[in-house]
């Protein structure tokens, strides 16, 4: 994929505010919950942070979540334009992407078959809704597991440690709504 010109990647963008705060990896680690060399694979552009993660950094980092969230120098019309973004086994689309300085967004989540979105899971201050458009999936929250199928929902408090899994053969298809306080 070509980059576009002008475009810092997420993870140059995550280390340059860490730096310019003077925030250690040891306390990004501390209050993340992720490992230094997670964060380190992320700032090198080695690994492609869920959203769930880019939640985190930027609540750590005490930024807009929509800093990492969207192209950095998009302009606007181009910027109510869905996009779609890849990491390990999924793919994300902002359904919200002008909603900047906002607690509440919306993405549709595509999870390739039979996986995980890879890392360990997730906890962010907030809460999370997931309704299944296609496919089968498996919630875990905490230490309970939601099995859901095309037109189940789940609402839950993503301050609990959860992670999310294709279950299915074939590709599934989500909405999740993450309110970040």
């Amino acid at each position: 994929m070509a980059k576009k010109k002008g475009i810092i990647p997420i993870g140059k963008r995550i280390r340059r505010v860490r730096l310019d705060k003077k925030i250690s990896l040891d306390t990004m680690a501390n209050e993340t919950g992720l490992s230094k060399e997670f964060i380190k694979k992320i700032e090198s552009g080695d690994q492609r942070p869920s959203v769930g993660t880019l939640l985190q950094i930027s609540r750590t980092l005490h930024i807009d979540s929509s800093f990492l969230l969207k192209e950095q120098d998009d302009a606007i019309e181009e910027r109510s334009k869905a996009y779609t973004r890849r990491t390990d086994n999924y793919a994300y689309t902002p359904l919200t992407p002008t909603a900047e300085n906002k607690h509440l967004k919306a993405f549709r989540i595509l999870v390739e078959a039979e996986k995980s979105h890879g890392g360990v899971g997730f906890q962010h201050e907030g809460e999370e809704f997931v309704y299944v458009l296609k496919g089968k999936v498996e919630v875990q929250v905490g230490d309970h597991v939601n099995k859901l199928k095309k037109g189940d929902s789940l609402h839950f408090n993503s301050g609990v440690k959860h992670d999310l899994r294709n279950t299915g053969k074939t590709d599934a298809e989500l909405i999740v709504v993450v309110y970040a306080p």
